[in-house]
Order: structure tokens, then C-alpha cells, then sequence
């Protein structure tokens, strides 16, 4: 359709407003992270006997990236197991073995030897869609929160009524619009052709803190009805928000120090990295 990457955060944010926050994992997997070398890099008939049924939803795509030191001529499913979650349940997760199997020539993809680069290409994009699919969720939650503790009574009050949790509520929604303007400024860059790779690891790293800062606090506001399955609250919690966005860790931090340092920004840690 000649769209540019902006229609797909607006994909993004909304499937954001779909509750089981494993269906928008599993689509933003299948369309922005499994995909995207085979439609850039495949040839005619791979895009023909693969991305078409993809696309048509006949066939479901997954990525696998080998681990240090497993080999490079590995292909083909020798055990597949899944795997119980704490969340996302309805998008799959397998540990995958591969052993022994040949790969056909015209099955290669792009050029031989350059899969980790098509695949860092493509990082980018996964990042900003994984920072915008988490916008909606949690300015949805935040919502719901304010809706909640204007009825809630404690005190013969309601517990919106108090400062505190008012004024924490209001600076956790400025939290998501700061958020947001990061990612637009971020997304019209990339459209016009800029390296993003600073900014988007800049948004990831908010987008996953702020994630479980956003869900964290709202659950205290909840009381006992934060631990029951008929609130969005809950399953934000146990599905975390943040897992759309790659599964962070506080080293993620580390990761945008180095990305920076890349670009000209002084780090404060050595990690003995030298960047060209």
C-alpha cells in the first residue's frame, strides 16, 4: 500500500484497547519482528510459498535467533516444548532444538552470512512498536484507576478524594505523554530516514519502567479488588505490559548508556566497549 512505518504504531496503539495482552504480542511478532527480512530480503517464490499464507493468517510465523556457541548449520524442529507462563498465554513460547538438518539454498534468505544484520536492521521497528502498544494499556489502566477511587468510599470519603493518590495518579498519566512524545518524535525521524537507534533504546527503557511503575502504583489504589481476575489491573500485573516490550531488565540501561556513548554522549561506566 506504499504506507510508512507511522500507520504501523498506529496498528500499535490500537490493539492496545484488546485486553488479553497476548493476542497484541502475537500479532506485533508475526508482523513486525518474523516477517519483516523475509518480505525485505526474500526472494519471489519465498515470499510467494511463506510471507503470502503469513499474511493471510494460514501460517504463523515465529523468529529464532541461535544462541553463542549452538552452530550456524542447525534447521529443523528436533524437540519443541511449550512453555508455561505466568501471562501472555495466548501467544505461544517454545524452546526450540535444532540438530542435523539441511537447509536448501532457495531457502536462504537474502545474502549468506547476513542474518544478523537483517535482524539488527529490524530492531528498531520492533522497539518503537513494542513502546506503542504499551501507550494504550497503560493510559487505559490509569483511567480505570480514577474511575475506581472516585466511587470507592473509605472514611466516608472517596479515595480519589485524597491529594496523594490524586496527585500520583495525575503524574503517572504525564508519565505516558511524555512517553508518547518521545515515540512520535522518534517515529517521524525514522520515517525521514535518521538513525534512531539512540532514541528508540531511549523509549524502550522508559516504556518498560514505566510499565510496572504504572501498574505497580494503580494495584495500590485497587485494595483487595486489585487480586481479582475481573479487573484489567490484575492482568496487567500478571501478564506484565512490559513483556510487549521485550522482557526488560534494569541492564537495559546499561545497553542505551553504550548506544549513547556510540553517538558522542559521555557514559558514566566503562564497559570496556569500543564503539566505531
Amino acid at each position: 500500500m506504499g504506507l510508512d512505518f507511522s500507520y504501523n504504531i498506529a496498528v500499535a496503539e490500537e490493539l492496545g484497547n484488546i485486553r488479553c495482552g497476548g493476542i497484541p504480542m502475537a500479532i506485533g511478532v508475526q508482523a513486525g519482528m518474523a516477517t519483516p527480512a523475509l518480505t525485505r530480503f526474500g526472494s519471489d517464490e519465498l515470499k510467494k510459498q511463506f510471507l503470502v499464507p503469513t499474511i493471510a493468517g494460514d501460517f504463523v510465523a515465529c523468529l529464532g535467533i541461535s544462541e553463542a556457541g549452538a552452530g550456524s548449520d542447525v534447521a529443523s524442529i528436533h524437540v519443541a516444548k511449550k512453555i508455561d507462563k505466568l501471562g501472555m498465554r495466548s501467544s505461544d513460547t517454545a524452546q526450540i532444538f535444532f540438530e542435523d538438518v539441511r537447509v536448501p539454498s532457495k531457502n536462504l534468505i537474502g545474502e549468506e552470512g547476513k542474518g544478523f544484520t537483517y535482524q539488527m536492521l529490524q530492531f528498531q521497528e520492533e522497539r518503537l512498536w513494542g513502546v506503542a502498544s504499551v501507550l494504550t494499556p497503560l493510559e487505559t489502566v490509569i483511567q480505570e484507576t480514577i474511575d475506581y477511587t472516585r466511587q470507592r468510599k473509605v472514611f466516608d470519603q472517596s479515595v480519589l478524594h485524597n491529594q496523594a493518590v490524586h496527585f500520583r495518579l495525575a503524574e503517572l498519566a504525564t508519565e505516558v505523554e511524555l512517553l508518547r512524545s518521545l515515540l512520535y518524535r522518534t517515529v517521524a525521524l525514522y520515517v525521514e530516514g535518521n538513525d534512531v537507534t539512540k532514541f528508540a533504546s531511549m523509549a524502550k527503557l522508559k516504556a518498560g519502567r514505566l510499565a510496572r511503575e504504572v501498574t505497580d502504583s494503580c494495584l495500590q489504589f485497587w485494595g483487595g479488588m486489585g487480586f481479582t481476575s475481573e479487573v484489567l489491573i490484575t492482568h496487567l500485573k500478571r501478564a506484565p505490559v512490559p513483556s510487549r516490550c521485550e522482557w526488560y531488565c534494569s541492564t537495559e540501561q546499561h545497553v542505551t548508556d553504550v548506544r549513547c556513548g556510540c553517538k558522542g554522549i559521555h557514559s558514566p561506566i566503562d564497559f570496556g566497549v569500543t564503539c566505531e
